[in-house]
């Protein structure tokens, strides 16, 4: 195994894809982890993180469709998970290039 930061930070950054294409943020850290987690370093439990967290985002907004006709509450639940979906990204790639083990906050723990 290799230790490899920078394809680290990569995966973290990937997410952030949807900024520019619409989709991807699940797919393409899905695809990373993958093909990499016998062969880097950390990746395994990196990998792992991002994509609970990426799932767990998934079914918050789900559970914000409804919630739109609940006093908009939807909406506003859109636009903090929108805003959680770039800052945690970021921070834990910083995180990851220094050599730490990210968290994700309020992910569920679907693959462990």
């Amino acid at each position: 195994m290799r230790e490899d930061n920078q394809l680290l930070v990569i995966t973290h950054l990937s997410q952030l894809v949807t900024l520019v294409t619409g989709f991807g943020s699940l797919l393409i850290p899905l695809i990373i982890w993958v093909t990499q987690k016998d062969k880097v370093y950390q990746m395994d439990a990196h990998g792992k993180n991002i994509i609970n967290f990426q799932l767990s985002l998934i079914v918050y907004f789900i559970i914000c469709i409804p919630l739109i006709l609940l006093l908009g509450l939807g909406i506003v639940g859109f636009i903090v998970l929108g805003i959680i979906s770039i800052i945690f990204p970021v921070l834990n790639a910083i995180k990851a290039s220094n050599g730490e083990t990210p968290k994700y906050p309020l992910s569920f723990n679907f693959i462990s």
